[in-house]
């Protein structure tokens, strides 16, 4: 909580960009401090990549996923963005991280 607002960090597959940002709305009109992802490497950011050798590319990867898990941290639940159920490996492991820190979890759909 920051203030009288929970803080949520929206969790899920970057190629989901129109629900991202559908949600982040929502949930921002019932008050609450929404943290999402800082871009959309699987639909539309992907000039971020094209110009990366593999070694930059990996390393980069690895401090997206390691910035979203301290997100996570700041953060007094999540919300996983699980279109068509879909949540690939780099959710799981947030939300892994997330149910070991005792954070409550929603889904966008039900599982």
């Amino acid at each position: 909580m920051v203030g009288k607002y929970k803080v949520i960090t929206l969790c899920g597959s970057t190629r989901f960009k129109e629900q991202f940002i559908k949600v982040q709305k929502e949930l921002t009109l019932k008050g609450y401090i929404v943290i999402s992802v800082g871009l959309f490497g699987h639909s539309g950011d992907s000039e971020v990549w094209e110009s990366m050798d593999e070694g930059t590319l990996t390393k980069t990867k690895e401090m997206l996923d390691d910035m979203h898990k301290r997100k996570i941290d700041m953060a007094d639940e999540i919300f996983v963005i699980n279109v068509n159920g879909y949540i690939g490996e780099s959710t799981k492991s947030e939300i892994e991280y997330a149910e070991k820190n005792g954070k409550k979890i929603n889904y966008l759909e039900k599982i």
